[in-house]
């Protein structure tokens, strides 16, 4: 009998090679949000630091210049814009993620339905061959006793 073939085998190479891929795009977007997440913890640090030199500043009765006070305001909104900035491209490279995230799942999907589709051609080749190997044997049986039964 002939040797077992999957006629798919091309396509399930192309899908298990673009699955990888996806893996390591998703676990390349998922690095980026910990990169900008810990940027952005960067950023909230620096503001939340000015903002205790100024409390502690202001707290112990001394007068503040308004060139210094101006200082500290403009220095707050700059770092309050950042982290603006930072949180939407935060939810952006989310958005990516999530848009990897589901390229990954629809291959995975697609990669076990091939796998399922050769997992069952397999068996039927198997059958198929345990069906060929049983023929083969009856034949054999059935000369067998038509040799004895003329003998």
């Amino acid at each position: 009998m002939k040797k077992f073939r999957f006629k798919l085998e091309t396509l399930l190479g192309v899908t298990r090679r673009k699955k990888e891929d996806a893996e390591r795009a998703f676990a390349a977007a998922t690095r980026k949000v910990e990169e900008e997440r810990a940027r952005l913890a960067t950023y909230m640090e620096e503001m939340q630091k000015a903002q205790r030199e100024y409390t502690e500043q202001t707290k112990e009765g001394k007068r503040i210049s308004v060139g210094r006070l101006m200082t500290y305001t403009s220095y707050v909104n700059w770092k309050r814009r950042q982290i603006e900035e930072q949180q939407q491209y935060i939810l952006h490279l989310q958005d990516e993620r999530q848009k990897r995230l589901k390229e990954l799942l629809t291959l995975m999907s697609k990669l076990k339905s091939i796998e399922q589709l050769k997992e069952k051609r397999w068996k039927q080749y198997q059958e198929e061959l345990l069906f060929e190997e049983n023929k083969l044997l009856d034949e054999i049986g059935l000369q067998l006793y038509m040799r004895k039964a003329g003998a």
